[in-house]
Order: C-alpha cells, then structure tokens, then sequence
C-alpha cells in the first residue's frame, strides 16, 4: 500500500485503499456522460494469439462506461485481419479496427506521404500516431487512454484508475500518467528505469545544474510506462517520435503544452508484469541496448531545444556520472531486494549498467553528427490544415476494411 508523499512538480494519485472496483465504475459511467471515453489498443497481430489480451478483454467486456475502443492492428495479413475482428468482436463496445497493413489504410499512408506527413518508421509510434488521429476523427470522444496489450496481470481497475483523473468533470487534470511497482514474482523488473532512465536523469542533472524540463521528467515514478490518458484537446498538438522513445517523447510534449497543474499521474496497479525485452551486446539495432539509444537521444534532443549546448565532453561527462550514480543504485536496490526477500543478481545487474553506459555514448555521437534530425512525427493539427478531409478519410477506411 502506497503512502500519500507528493514530491516533484507534478500532482500524484496514490492508491491508499482496496476502493470497490464496481463504485469507481459507477462513478466514471456517469463521467461518461459528459466525457465519452475511447480506449486505444496499439496491438501487433500476434498478441492476439499469447497469453494476455485474451485475459484483457474478459476484463474490458465489463468495463462499458467506455464506449469506444480503437485497435491498432500491425503486422496482420488479409486472413489475420478478418480473425482480429471476430477477435475484438465480444467487446460490448464499439470497436475500430485500424488495420495499418491494409489497403486502405495504406492509400492513406501513402497521401501522407507526398506531402511528408507520414511515420518514417514502422513501430509502436507509427500505430499509436494513426489512433490519435483517428481518436480525433470520433466527434462525440472527450477523453482517451492507451495501454499495451501484453500486460499478464491486467485488471480492469487498471483502466479504470486510468481514465478517472481526466474524466472527472471536478479534476482539472488533462494529462494522466499511469505508474506501479515493477515486482516480477522473485524479483526487481523495470530494468530500464531503475539501471537506465533515472540514474540518466540524475547524472544529466549534475551535469548541467537545475533545469525545469529535468526536474519534471524526474517526478515521474515510472516514465516508460505504456499507460497514459488525456483529454482530446491534448493529443492535436503533440509531436511524438516513431522510434522508442514514444513514452519519453510524450511527456515531452505535454511538458511543452500544458501546465503542471494539469498533469498528474496514478498508481494503477499493485502488481505489472508485461513481455520483457531482450538484452544482449550483440544487437545494437534492436531490444533493449535499441530502446536506451533512442531515450537518451530523445533527452539529448529536448535539452538542446532548451537552450543547452552539447558537446562531446559534456557526453563523456554524462556517461562517468551516469556510471557512478547507477551503480550507487544497486546498492540501494540490493538493499530493498533482501528486506522483501527478492533474489538479487548484482553481477547482472552492473553488466546491464556497462551496457547501458555504451549506449549513452553512442545516443550521444549521433545526435553531435546528425543534430538537425527531426525524429518528430507531425502534429495532427498539421495534417488537419494540410489536408482537411482527412479525418472523414479515415472513417471511411476503417468502415470499408469492417465489410470485408
């Protein structure tokens, strides 16, 4: 059970009590009359056949204070797609199916494009961009969240605790992050926040002094995590990356938007277990050395349009700082690992750290030899000016891919 310390800039919603999951619901479906409520599902083909989003949508079938839910279909063929609508179809709510792969949606891909509108790059940004987009295309929706659909341990209070803050018509709050403690059964996950993100944060700190945008990523009790909501009025200017560092380039976004006082996040779950990447030194293009790449690229990024002048002394800086501080770390997590009984690999760990810090140093050289990059897919305010119909465009894509 959580307690109830504020720290950092940003508003925290703990979980102080076991609330009756059934009350919350009433409450948020009469939320729902004034803030209808989407819920987007950024899915690759294949997690429709593992082992967690067919629990997820046992859960999602009582959660009908949502009215609408978007999926994001990746990596599907014909005969894949035509399964992913039986699939999704015992969701009680109305369910849209964006199939990426798909002719139609293709076309459109394809019309963004030519004008230099289009993701760059396949992945979870892409899927996630084309969602907003379409969440925007849905008149009556007032507010949306998105999770992954590779969580084992869902509960449908996850979402639930998710929605509430911006849904709440009393809550000024238009921005939600969720967060919950990474306890895998035996021991300590989250490797990449713990060993990676926030001794980076740390070390960039004492590196560069105080910065605000600094101070605000730091707040965050769980920055990559794949569970954030808002209201829609939020989603038409943010540019978010294509890459990994979409949980990152998100809260950079809604930093550069909106005012603290609007953002929060919540404890939405006691216990998170979801598909873990891959470590291994000998794939520098995927995985997890791939993921810490490009956050520390998305930090570099946004410190320079800060104001602050990189260099590569002050990369090998950040690098020595970030390898004392993050093995200062393991020593406090040992610490926390052996009073609850949790195995401990310290070896494991420190070799994570080493790896961790070549990657620091390689975000570093390419962000110094390529500065200009814009990794930024274009603001959907953007492609609405650009091209005004295209809203009507994708409604009438997902509706033509529905009667196949």
């Amino acid at each position: 059970m959580a307690d109830f310390f504020q720290n950092g800039v940003i508003t925290t919603l703990h979980k102080l009590r076991d609330r009756s999951i059934e009350t919350m619901e009433a409450e948020l479906k009469e939320f729902s009359t004034i803030n209808p409520m989407a819920l987007i599902l950024p899915s690759l083909y294949s997690e429709l056949q593992g082992e967690a989003l067919p629990a997820i949508l046992q859960q999602l079938e009582k959660a009908t204070y949502i009215s609408d839910i978007i999926v994001g279909l990746d990596c599907a063929n014909e005969k894949e797609f035509l399964h992913a609508k039986e699939f999704f179809s015992a969701l009680p709510q109305t369910v849209h199916i964006l199939w990426n792969d798909g002719e139609n949606l293709l076309g459109l891909d394809k019309q963004l494009k030519a004008q230099s509108l289009a993701p760059t790059q396949p992945g979870k940004g892409r899927n996630a961009w084309y969602c907003f987009g379409y969440a925007l295309a849905l008149d009556h929706i007032e507010s949306v969240a998105l999770h992954d659909c590779d969580i084992l341990t869902y509960d449908r209070s996850l979402v639930a605790r998710l929605f509430y803050p911006v849904s709440n018509p009393l809550f000024s709050f238009e921005f939600c992050k969720g967060y919950y403690a990474r306890v895998n059964k035996d021991r300590l996950s989250g490797r990449t926040t713990r060993l990676f993100v926030t001794p980076l944060l740390r070390s960039l700190k004492k590196v560069f002094g105080p910065v605000d945008y600094l101070e605000y990523i730091d707040s965050f009790r769980y920055p990559l995590s794949g569970e954030f909501s808002m209201r829609k009025n939020v989603i038409k200017n943010i540019r978010i990356p294509g890459d990994w560092g979409l949980e990152i380039g998100v809260l950079s976004e809604v930093y550069r938007n909106s005012s603290r006082q609007k953002i929060c996040q919540v404890d939405i779950a006691d216990q998170y277990d979801h598909k873990h990447q891959e470590l291994t030194t000998e794939n520098r293009n995927g995985g997890l050395e791939k993921m810490a790449i490009d956050i520390a690229k998305s930090f570099f990024r946004k410190l320079a349009t800060e104001g602050l002048v990189l260099s590569r002394e002050d990369i090998r800086s950040v690098k020595a700082a970030y390898f004392r501080i993050a093995l200062d770390f393991t020593e406090q997590y040992y610490y926390d690992a052996k009073i609850n009984g949790l195995e401990y690999d310290r070896h494991k760990e420190e070799s994570t750290i080493e790896l961790f810090s070549k990657c620091i140093m390689d975000a570093g050289e390419s962000f110094l030899e390529n500065p200009m990059q814009a990794p930024f897919i274009p603001s959907w305010d953007r492609v609405f000016s650009a091209i005004p119909d295209f809203s009507e465009q994708m409604k009438a894509a997902v509706r033509n891919d529905k009667l196949l």
